[in-house]
């Protein structure tokens, strides 16, 4: 982040020259003067030193999600700063920002489609393979005048553009903040990262004009709920409307997304009120920032502890009971962490060793304990291969849980071990899955694994031999 008079010319330059020319579209800074600083030079100024007053994670960790605040700098850009100062000069292609809509009612998400964002500090290039993808992924719009004059998006630029000057951005405005679109925004920003190496901005102020013991007392509630992951809590809050988090929708979506790709946990680095900045006491907004990184350790690989273990087959178990009995899915609140992160599952259900059911989810689009909860629902219940579970069976029944770990895309059929990997084979809209387990069990060579794998998947024998896809994963097999 150097500060020469040279690269500001250079930015100015770029910027006019982008602006001016035909073929683009440019989205013209709107609170330049107002939220933050007009001129190039004091804004750069302003800028580096909200970031030069944080610090990196420890041990080198890069997170992979941040949460900042958008009031006007004077009010909360030191809080924005400690979040950008984690990320700064780091390799991302790609910043994606999410933030609420201020001033425009709309279902979903808007993501713009601009070629370029300006400000006093030169434009932003917006990365529309990114665009394109999340709007495929997804079904997202462009809502013209949700971009218009949103702020919260706005505010977050400048940092960007001197934390991460070579990355693209891509600024998504969030509607209205429903579970659905919430859970729609972080898978589709999941399947898009696999090919891009990108970091999520959930824009977000907190509590709004409350006293300020007030608003200490419930910013201090919600940077709980946001620090131990409590999902499911935070939407329904989100939903409610309740005044917790102005861009709660996008905050929720980011740690899903965080969580999707592996175990995380969230470093809150600086909490303030507007206050500080002078606004009355008896009339204050609350702001924070956040880093979201991968659990120390986890980077290797995924364990569950033996009591975790227990407990996942308890839910198994319980849900299937449930689900003979009522019909309904089992409602459950984790209180282990491991329990919350988003995994991909599979329940097996034996009855005297013969096969009784068996589905599961290939993606992690669930957290562990839910995962497991609804795939024994619809192995109890939907397995098409056979009828439904009876209470009389119940007893009978044994249950036996893969979590899968994230699929690899292989082209070398010789990199498949039996035994170590499961198998996923796609083409033309068809896809099967065999569990690592179900090779040993049948005795099969790697080439059998294979042309079972597809004839699971309603495709020719020696289907992997012509174009189709082969993903391979690994499972922790426990029951």
């Amino acid at each position: 982040m150097k500060t020469t008079a040279l690269a500001i010319l250079l930015t100015i330059l770029m910027a006019a020259t982008a602006a001016g020319r035909a073929d683009t579209r440019i989205r013209r800074a709107v609170w330049d003067g107002q939220f933050y600083e007009q001129s190039p030079a004091r804004l750069l100024s302003q800028v580096d030193g909200f970031i030069g007053a944080g610090a990196k994670l420890e041990a080198g960790r890069t997170p992979v999600v941040i949460i900042a605040p958008h009031a006007g700098y004077p009010y909360s850009g030191r809080v924005a700063g400690k979040a950008y100062a984690t990320v700064a000069d780091a390799d991302f292609e790609t910043v994606v920002i999410v933030a609420p809509s201020h001033r425009t009612a709309f279902e979903g998400c808007s993501v713009d489609e601009s070629d370029g964002f300006a400000t006093p500090l030169g434009v932003a290039p917006i990365d529309k393979d990114v665009v394109e993808a999340l709007k495929k992924e997804a079904g997202f719009d462009y809502v013209a005048e949700a971009h218009a004059s949103e702020h919260a998006l706005e505010v977050q630029i400048p940092f960007i553009q001197r934390a991460l000057p070579k990355a693209k951005i891509v600024p998504i405005i969030m509607g209205h903040q429903t579970k659905k679109t919430i859970h729609d925004l972080a898978e589709a920003l999941t399947r898009v990262s696999k090919s891009k190496k990108i970091l999520v901005v959930a824009s977000s102020d907190m509590s709004h004009f409350l006293t300020k013991k007030e608003a200490n007392v419930l910013d201090a509630s919600t940077i709980a709920l946001v620090k131990s992951l409590a999902i499911e809590q935070l939407i329904r809050k989100v939903e409610r409307q309740e005044n917790i988090l102005c861009g709660g929708g996008p905050v929720v979506s980011a740690l899903i997304y965080a969580q999707k790709k592996g175990p995380v946990e969230v470093k809150v680095l600086e909490y303030a009120d507007s206050s500080e900045a002078g606004t009355p006491e008896f009339k204050v907004v609350g702001y924070f920032s956040a880093a979201v990184s991968s659990k120390a350790g986890s980077e290797v690989s995924f364990s569950l502890s033996q009591d975790e273990k227990k407990e996942l087959i308890r839910l198994a178990r319980q849900s299937v009971q449930e689900a003979v009995g009522s019909g309904s899915v089992l409602n459950y609140e984790p209180n282990m962490s491991n329990l919350k992160v988003f995994k991909g599952v599979f329940v097996t259900l034996t009855k005297k060793g013969a096969l009784r059911g068996c589905i599961g989810f290939i993606e992690p689009i669930y957290p562990l304990c839910q995962a497991v909860i609804q795939a024994a629902y619809y192995a109890a219940l939907e397995d098409r291969r056979f009828g439904p579970v009876t209470a009389n069976e119940l007893k009978d029944l044994e249950v036996e849980v893969s979590v899968l770990s994230p699929l690899t895309r292989i082209t070398q059929t010789g990199l498949i071990q039996v035994g170590k990997h499961g198998l996923v084979i796609a083409r033309d809209g068809r896809k099967g899955l065999l569990l690592p387990q179900v090779a040993v069990e049948n005795g099969w060579t790697r080439d059998e694994f294979l042309e079972e794998a597809c004839l699971k998947a309603g495709l020719p024998g020696g289907a992997w031999k012509k174009g189709a896809e082969i993903h391979t994963f690994e499972a922790l097999v426990f029951h």
